[in-house]
């Protein structure tokens, strides 16, 4: 059976963006998961379990994220990784 696709999309709401301590907070939850996780903006698509192509997207407040996670927990992993951005990786 092939793998789930789970998407869905976000914006980055709190002040400082992506800096490195949400980064790091996504690839601690998106590690815990077996799916793949990408996220992507601009076109430009990252894993979600690499600390430095998250940096590397460089999004800041109000960037538009798509977060897509393909396998067998991808749903829990999108759930939970857009409960992350919800709350803005409690800097707020």
């Amino acid at each position: 059976m092939a793998d789930m696709v789970f998407s869905d999309e976000t914006v980055i709401s709190n002040s400082l963006g992506l800096h490195a301590r949400p980064a790091s907070m996504i690839v601690k939850l998106a590690s815990q998961f077996e799916s793949e996780i990408t996220l992507e903006k601009d076109g430009e698509a990252v894993s979600g379990k690499s600390i430095m192509g998250l940096l590397m997207l460089s999004a800041g407040h109000g960037s538009a994220i798509k977060i897509t996670a393909v396998g067998p927990d991808g749903a829990d992993a999108l759930k939970a990784l857009m409960e992350l951005f919800d709350k803005k990786f409690h800097e707020e």
